[in-house]
């Protein structure tokens, strides 16, 4: 841990506030005991939750002697567990981290000061040695040609879109919709606060190593075809009009390579041997005239869905104000306890008269 987040640790004040730590799980019993009782020492307060992912070992036992409340949930896959997280459990805080032990509990203060003093809507432990493992190196390739992506096409919000280690305030996850099913949700995370331009801050923390027993979950192949069709899909939806230019494009390029050598020739001789091409390359121009337009009616959509989502993020109380409002009423309770005691020495003074 850096020596910048030692030195603040102890300047949060998480004494005040509901955190809830968030823990989902697949098959964790080799690490879910010591993380649990981890965070039980960096955030004495918190209610400490583990979801069971149906693992296949001691996983959700281990979870629960350590004290954390256990939820178990049917449907495989990390996003479906975040989405049973989120419309679970209320707190004004909530730290998620993973149960495999890569990242150090002692830096979960660290990211809740930080979402307290920077007002932000939610906070990255960015992963500062995520390419030391050597059995790492084809999810790191991935990890940088995805950020890249990433910031190319939803802006440059994020340096690591695929950490698993946030703080997140009540605003956030309940305006969040999590609609993916699995490992791609963080992604959909980074794109609904890009998209609402919430403010968000990043902070580099060490990425520890499975420890032996401990496997990784994620396929890299596999997953990273998922990751890939979730960038489309939320291109698709939150910037359609890129989207269906890129692919109106696509086929008018396409359109031009079938009609180019029969506009050639007609030129030449004056006359069009090639009828079929002809018409085909024309289809194509039409098609790509459409395309183009349903980008420009979906755009208009997308920008209407975005009020909406904006004025429903703004309808929940954020951090400051539920902070502003717990303090006003202690103020308004200080004040009625002390006018009380002024009217009873009041009393006294006249009865003694």
């Amino acid at each position: 841990m850096s020596d910048a987040v030692t030195s603040n640790v102890t300047e949060c004040p998480t004494n005040d506030m509901d955190i809830a730590v968030l823990l989902p799980c697949y098959n964790e019993a080799a690490t879910i005991f010591d993380v649990v009782k981890d965070f039980q020492k960096s955030l004495p307060s918190a209610r400490i939750y583990v979801y069971d992912n149906n693992s296949s070992d001691e996983t959700a036992l281990l979870a629960g002697k350590a004290g954390a409340q256990v939820v178990r949930e049917i449907r495989q896959g990390k996003g479906h567990v975040v989405r049973r997280m989120f419309s679970d459990i209320d707190a004004d805080v909530y730290i998620m981290a993973d149960g495999d032990g890569t990242y150090a509990a002692q830096d979960a203060p660290e990211l809740v000061r930080l979402l307290v003093t920077e007002n932000s809507d939610m906070v990255v432990g960015t992963r500062l040695g995520v390419t030391d493992d050597a059995g790492r190196k084809g999810h790191a390739f991935g990890n940088t040609i995805f950020n890249k992506l990433y910031r190319e096409i939803f802006g440059n919000d994020f340096s690591d879109i695929f950490s698993g280690y946030r703080a997140f305030s009540r605003r956030y996850v309940k305006s969040f919709p999590a609609i993916s099913g699995g490992f791609e949700i963080e992604t959909e995370m980074s794109v609904h606060a890009s998209t609402l331009q919430l403010p968000v801050t990043e902070i580099g923390l060490e990425y520890g190593r499975r420890p032996e027993g401990s496997d990784s979950k994620l396929s890299t192949f596999k997953d990273g075809a998922k990751i890939l069709l979730k960038f489309a899909s939320l291109m698709k939806e939150t910037r359609p009009l890129l989207f269906f230019g890129y692919v109106s494009l696509a086929i008018f390029a396409t359109s031009l390579f079938f009609m180019l050598p029969v506009l050639n020739e007609y030129f030449h001789t004056g006359l069009v041997d090639r009828m079929p091409t002809w018409v085909s390359s024309m289809a194509l121009l039409m098609m790509s005239i459409m395309v183009f337009s349903a980008g420009i009616v979906l755009d208009s959509l997308a920008k209407s869905r975005l009020e909406q989502k904006r004025i429903l993020y703004m309808a929940i109380e954020g951090l400051q104000s539920k902070q502003s409002n717990d303090r006003n009423v202690d103020l308004l309770r200080e004040k009625t306890a002390q006018m009380r005691t002024n009217k009873r020495s009041k009393n006294r003074t006249n009865n003694a008269a």
